[in-house]
């Protein structure tokens, strides 16, 4: 019986990764896709258009939270250095949820961050270190923005019959931008730290 010899250089040739690939985009920015999910055009549209300027603003307080988790300061250093990469995380939970929803009825999710500084509504803290009570007012600033449009958002949403949309917003969205912050908020009362009086 006759051995066959392997050629190695195409067998690698297969292993290996194609890099540098280039191509059209699939979908364009602001194109919509149908998707069988029995709701209509208009809605899925509406929902979209809503939840990618929610989405900028949602990341833009997830790296706010993420800034100020590096450069508090001070006496409650340790406990907001904490709490301020546990929301991180909870808001990065958020952007995810907001954008596979966006892809779920049809529409392409902001991204790449020139994109969203672009777009979101949340003003931009300046690049060095503030003072804890200035870090958590931007905190409660941003999630009044967030709260705001989520609830607007949420209406609009039923308005149109789009359940999911509606119950990402207030089950996942406001509740988690509520809570946060209540936390955030408590750390700026002005209270004795030893006695009353």
């Amino acid at each position: 019986m006759a051995k066959t010899t392997l050629d190695a250089d195409a067998i690698l040739q297969h292993a290996t990764p194609i890099a540098h690939q280039e191509g059209h985009e699939i979908q364009p920015w602001g194109h919509m896709i149908r998707m069988p999910i029995a709701l209509s055009e208009t809605a899925c549209k509406e929902s979209v258009d809503n939840l990618n300027q929610l989405l900028a603003d949602t990341i833009t307080l997830r790296d706010m939270y993420k800034k100020h988790h590096w450069q508090v300061s001070g006496p409650t250093f340790y406990q907001l250095h904490l709490l301020f990469d546990k929301h991180s995380e909870e808001q990065t939970k958020l952007v995810d949820e907001i954008a596979e929803r966006i892809q779920l009825l049809g529409g392409i999710s902001i991204a790449m961050a020139p994109d969203v500084a672009e777009t979101t509504m949340i003003p931009r803290p300046p690049k060095g270190r503030e003072p804890v009570p200035v870090q958590i007012s931007r905190l409660l600033h941003a999630h009044e923005i967030v709260l705001k449009e989520a609830r607007t958002m949420a209406r609009l949403a039923e308005e149109r019959e789009d359940d999911g949309t509606n119950d990402l917003l207030v089950s996942d969205v406001i509740r988690t931008n509520e809570l946060q912050a209540w936390f955030v908020a408590e750390h700026v009362v002005d209270t004795p730290v030893v006695r009353t009086k």
